[in-house]
């Protein structure tokens, strides 16, 4: 792998470090079939695709040798080396966590290496953060979605609502724990290599799987905004010209903007019957609700950030009917959660697609093709999901032990999953069909990080 590698030239080869990756495989393998025999179906599917992460560079190649470093491979395995040999079993889930984190830097300087895909270590490392986030998430999704269609027991197991959830709360915390330490290990291994100035050869980059797109040093070449994509990636006509919002609402941009200046009332007002009520919940809500409104206001005056009616409109709507239901909606209408998590998750999805979309028009290093950005929109999605649902438990535990009105407060742990269920379908609306009407606002932000931070090398 030479210097045309992206990040996986990073990664070198050597007799040695192949002997010890396919040990570790071999480790791997051996779990498989143990759990197997015993009916561990995670750890089986956890070894599984973590032996087609490390094995996938010596098939591509065709070449024993081309394998990622020993050392990444045995904190994949380490969970399973610890179970082996330490004196006691984990107590918590940080190895397991740390292991899919290293994982997740694999996967993400693989698809850097074999597809259009083109990343720089800071943001390798800033998705592999995620991808760990998410993993834990959807993990927790799966058990739980299995407990309850197929009758297993992996979350719903006799203990309470409550207990599960406490227990899965824990489990996201280590998990993000490990993936902001594995962030660490990863940034300062990078800066390393980077700083080294060497690295080692491998497979020419004449096998073809090099993207004609990309330059000799790994790069892709710039694009004026508003281009199509490159690798064949050609963006259809109304990407490259960007549809409003505002005009496909069927309503009037004056209308809009009054609908707006409604619901800021309102919340205003909502703000003023919480103080008068004395509820603390329906005040917290409705005044950072409230704020959010003005935040696409301010971001176009001080930053010049374009943000038209129709998003606006769907920023507000979020926060407006969240704040309805803090005021007592939530406990009226039982669905009322499901459509204030959807509506709220497609926001924050746009946001990620906007400031993803962003860099990769700003950096000439960058390049996110379509299914990498509807992939990270996904796990950005997930990983939000979690943090969220930690600030929340936290809340919500702070306010018990103070023997306060929470501001935020969780059901159980079928609650918790729902919301998590929901939050994904928000973000798969916006990475279907929501795309088109983010295209303006992506550039406009590419345009502010060109003023402000000059032109991506």
């Amino acid at each position: 792998m030479g210097a045309s590698d992206g990040l996986a030239a990073y990664f070198g080869r050597s007799r040695r470090n192949a002997v010890l990756s396919w040990l570790l495989v071999a480790v791997l393998t051996v779990t498989i079939v143990a759990g197997a025999f015993l009916d561990r179906r995670e750890p089986v599917l956890f070894s599984v695709v973590a032996i087609a992460v490390v094995a996938a560079p010596a098939i591509k190649f065709r070449d024993p040798a081309v394998v990622p470093p020993w050392y990444f491979v045995g904190l994949v395995c380490l969970p399973v080396l610890w179970e082996a040999f330490a004196p006691a079993p984990p107590t918590t889930g940080f190895v397991s966590s740390l292991a899919v984190a290293t994982l997740g830097l694999l996967m993400t300087v693989e698809l850097d290496r074999f597809t259009p895909l083109r990343l720089v270590p800071w943001f390798a490392v800033v998705l592999t953060v995620l991808l760990t986030l998410a993993m834990s998430g959807l993990l927790n999704v799966l058990r739980w979605s299995s407990d309850v269609v197929l009758g297993t027991t992996y979350l719903l197991d006799g203990r309470s609502q409550d207990a599960v959830n406490a227990a899965v709360m824990v489990e996201f915390v280590y998990a993000t724990v490990a993936g902001l330490v594995a962030g660490v290990v990863f940034y300062l291994y990078f800066e390393r290599a980077g700083r080294g100035g060497t690295t080692p050869a491998g497979p020419s980059s004449s096998t073809g799987t090099q993207s004609t797109a990309a330059g000799r040093d790994g790069s892709v070449p710039s694009r004026a905004l508003g281009e199509p994509d490159a690798v064949g990636e050609a963006d259809t006509v109304e990407n490259a010209t960007g549809v409003v919002l505002s005009d496909r609402l069927g309503i009037a941009t004056r209308r809009q903007v009054q609908l707006v200046r409604f619901m800021q009332v309102v919340l205003a007002g909502l703000f003023v019957y919480g103080l008068w009520s004395r509820q603390i919940a329906v005040v917290t809500n409705a005044a950072l609700g409230l704020g959010i409104t003005f935040l696409p206001a301010i971001l176009e005056r001080d930053y010049e950030v374009a943000i038209e009616p129709g998003l606006v409109l769907w920023v507000t709507l979020a926060v407006f009917l969240h704040a309805l239901g803090t005021a007592g909606l939530y406990d009226a209408i039982s669905t009322w959660d499901h459509l204030t998590h959807t509506l709220s998750a497609t926001v924050v999805a746009a946001t990620g697609y906007a400031a993803l979309r962003a860099i990769h028009l700003h950096s000439d290093t960058i390049h996110l093709p379509r299914w990498a950005l509807f992939s990270c929109l996904l796990v950005f999605m997930l990983a939000m999901s979690v943090i969220w649902e930690i600030f929340e438990f936290v809340v919500d535990q702070g306010a018990l032990r103070l023997d306060m009105e929470p501001i935020l407060a969780q059901h159980g742990i079928n609650d918790t999953i729902v919301d998590m269920i929901f939050n994904l379908v928000g973000s798969v609306i916006v990475a279907t069909w929501g795309t088109v009407y983010l295209t303006e606002i992506s550039e406009s932000l590419a345009r502010t990080l060109e003023r402000q931070l000059g032109t991506a090398d």
